[in-house]
């Protein structure tokens, strides 16, 4: 099966559950939606739960892209933990998949994978990928404050200075993930984030 059906089985997916509780949500709705037969969409995911895996699977990949653009974006060290928190904060918002895997807190309406491995059986990688084991919000903590440190640690900087800024992304990434529990007032984000920033990079 071409990639492209694939994402168009996805994307109905996400459209379903985005109308409608994923109890509801029937397999025969997705493959009519997205342009192919039952069949099909059985022989690339293999079961409903095996299209919830590959769902939030997606939904992760898409996250942690987002957040490679975020700290591309900027040369500046605070304006790309700005924009990492910001990115976070906005997906989180919009996207109950994403907020979900971020805070831990499945609501009744989403699917709620298992996080461990599940037995595969599928003949597609990229669902081989999906039923293995998916991020939970601590992985996600390390993932994102990792990629910030790699991304900003230039040569010559020694073991102390990285220790600092370690602790200093992971700040933001938790910061970003309270706003995602309790959304900031005024400033939002970003004002939060830079008042932290400014005392744990003042040099």
């Amino acid at each position: 099966m071409m990639p492209a059906a694939r994402e168009s089985l996805l994307d109905a997916a996400y459209t379903a559950l985005a109308r409608r509780p994923w109890s509801t949500v029937r397999m025969v709705d997705v493959a009519a939606a997205a342009g192919v037969s039952r069949q099909t969409l059985y022989n690339e995911f293999g079961s409903k739960e095996g299209l919830a895996r590959a769902l939030v699977r997606r939904e992760a990949d898409g996250y942690l892209a987002g957040i490679e653009r975020a700290l591309a974006t900027h040369s500046d060290a605070r304006d790309r933990l700005t924009a990492t928190a910001e990115w976070t904060a906005g997906l989180a918002r919009d996207n109950a998949l994403v907020r979900a895997m971020l805070t831990g807190c499945w609501s009744e309406r989403l699917p709620s994978p298992t996080l461990s491995a599940v037995p595969s059986s599928s003949a597609v990688p990229a669902q081989r990928r999906a039923d293995g084991p998916l991020p939970s919000p601590g992985d996600f903590v390390g993932m994102v404050r990792d990629r910030a440190v790699a991304v900003l640690t230039g040569p010559g900087v020694n073991k102390s200075e990285t220790a600092d800024l370690t602790r200093s992304c992971e700040l933001v990434v938790r910061l970003a993930l309270s706003c995602v529990a309790a959304p900031p007032g005024e400033g939002g984000v970003a004002d939060l984030v830079r008042s932290a920033l400014h005392r744990q990079l003042a040099s």
